[in-house]
């Protein structure tokens, strides 16, 4: 089936969402995403929002901490215009529905978190993107001229090079037409042309055992740009959060919220010791390099599988009003976190690089913009201050929408482009081996490819992913298109560039930590 559309995007979370809210009022838009519309990165933000909303807090406060918690790698420029305009993109989550917590007097209740000066975490208990997601989803259900298929893969960008053109690497004539949509299951594979097309279809967790990404989290969007050439940057940088629940067998892995730390939680080893104060200052609210680097030297030293967060010091009625989601979890393992401590590991959590775009959310493809966790906007530089990634995305989507709108009306759609070439034979072991590859190329990264890194180890992962790749692409070519054929394709892309550029960072900076490179020093 082919469909012609004003808008397509990709993704159905707050990036992608609040997009379409707003390029909806000039066009149809069309939403694909992978799974149920909720079911994204956004929904399992626990801790909250950034943004400055009152005095003593400041801009340049924010700024500052972004700027420390970056390791100096975030570009200043983008940096000053996302925290800036700040404030006004949450005053729009809460015109359109979200309902941040309040205290008595009725002024936000803002939190702190690992890495910030101040208390500007605004939240909803300890299930803040579950709120936004609601309201957002809510309000484009409602919307006449927004559409969404729900458990719809996006197999490909549609390019130049689907009509046979020869695209060079990073060329800036290469276009973006729309995208190929697989229905599951039907089997059917949809031709969807766009005048433009926003990416927003979150992280890469899934390339690790152990993440606190949903499944759906196979780096989509990035292996897509990845293959039509498009520019991609800092894939080193991902981002461990120090403190998962160490609930063997779970996936996702549980997220123990930072704001827990910031609300007085402490950490401490298998001893009841405290131990984070040898490696920094600030302690337990550390930013969140520093505290999943402290956490596993401390493993690796002991020979424990977990550390452990205490909160017994604190009121427990107010845990429980704080922290309901993470209390009734605790509570289902068997723990009581206002009588028992908590255990706790890191978990790979977030993506600092991604698609490269400008101060509008556009690529290096053109009419094609990327927004959220797929991009890397250069906010985050080598590591993320907690909280930031929701405002990111509603900045960036903010600004991709007024570009999109300027020049919505002078684009066309491109005709000859030609339907998806579905031949293929079903082998009967295809589930079976992109079942065992996807672990293997998951205990490669997660082995050689952590929190702590060397040059050994990345060659040793890079010549055993090459045998993947290339077992993978020759099953991909005589195997009807999957989901999960296609979903290991991307997270060999997706490792590759993490592998690749790993090599080339030649220091050990924020989340990229190596044993062969010393420290970067500002």
């Amino acid at each position: 089936m082919r469909k012609n559309i004003d808008f397509l995007v990709v993704g159905s979370g707050i990036a992608g969402l609040s997009y379409a809210l707003k390029v909806a009022e000039e066009g149809k838009v069309l939403i694909v995403t992978k799974s149920d519309a909720d079911d994204t990165a956004t929904k399992y933000a626990q801790g909250g929002i950034a943004a400055v909303m009152h005095t003593p807090d400041t801009y340049n406060k924010h700024i500052q901490d972004t700027m420390i918690a970056g390791d100096y790698l975030s570009n200043e420029n983008i940096v000053r215009m996302t925290i800036t305009e700040s404030t006004e993109r949450v005053k729009e989550l809460i015109e359109w529905g979200t309902n941040f917590d309040r205290n008595k007097d009725g002024e936000y209740n803002l939190g702190k978190e690992g890495g910030h000066s101040e208390y500007r975490v605004l939240h909803h208990k300890d299930s803040t993107g579950l709120e936004i997601e609601r309201a957002l989803l809510d309000k484009a259900d409602k919307h006449p001229n927004i559409e969404i298929w729900q458990n719809h893969f996006t197999i490909d960008l549609i390019t130049p090079h689907h009509l046979g053109e020869e695209i060079k690497l990073f060329s800036t004539n290469i276009k973006c037409f729309g995208a190929y949509v697989l229905e599951p299951k039907t089997g059917i594979i949809h031709t969807i042309l766009a005048k433009t097309t926003m990416l927003a279809t979150g992280g890469i967790g899934n390339l690790y055992l152990s993440t606190t990404n949903p499944k759906i989290a196979t780096g989509d969007g990035i292996a897509m740009v990845y293959r039509a050439k498009g520019v991609l940057e800092n894939m080193e940088f991902i981002q461990f959060h120090p403190t998962s629940l160490y609930n063997p067998g779970e996936k996702p892995a549980f997220l123990i919220s930072e704001a827990l730390r910031g609300f007085g939680g402490i950490l401490k080893n298998h001893s009841g010791n405290t131990f984070m104060d040898k490696y920094d200052e600030r302690g337990s609210l550390a930013p969140r390099d520093i505290v999943a680097r402290a956490i596993d030297n401390e493993l690796k030293n002991s020979g424990e599988e977990c550390v452990y967060l205490d909160c017994r010091h604190l009121n427990a009625n107010s845990l429980i009003l704080n922290f309901p989601k993470i209390y009734a979890k605790c509570l289902s393992t068997g723990i009581d976190l206002t009588k028992e401590m908590i255990p706790v590991v890191p978990s790979a959590h977030y993506s600092c690089g991604g698609i490269k775009v400008d101060e509008c959310g556009r690529t290096s493809i053109q009419n094609l913009y990327a927004s959220g966790e797929c991009s890397s906007t250069g906010l985050h530089g080598a590591n993320r201050l907690a909280s930031n990634s929701l405002l990111e995305s509603i900045v960036f989507s903010h600004r991709a929408s007024i570009d999109t709108l300027k020049k919505h009306k002078t684009l066309h759609y491109q005709s000859n482009i030609p339907d998806w070439n579905a031949e293929g034979v079903v082998l009967n072991e295809e589930m079976i081996l992109i079942t065992q590859s996807t672990k293997e190329l998951q205990s490669i990264m997660s082995n050689y490819v952590g929190i702590v890194r060397s040059n050994l180890r990345l060659n040793r992962a890079l010549d055993r992913l090459n045998i993947i790749y290339n077992e993978t692409e020759n099953l991909y070519d005589i195997s009807i298109i999957s989901v999960e054929i296609c979903e290991l394709r991307n997270l060999i892309n997706v490792a590759d560039l993490v592998l690749k550029m790993a090599l080339q960072r030649k220091e050990s900076r924020g989340l990229h930590y190596s044993i062969d490179y010393p420290p970067f020093k500002k």
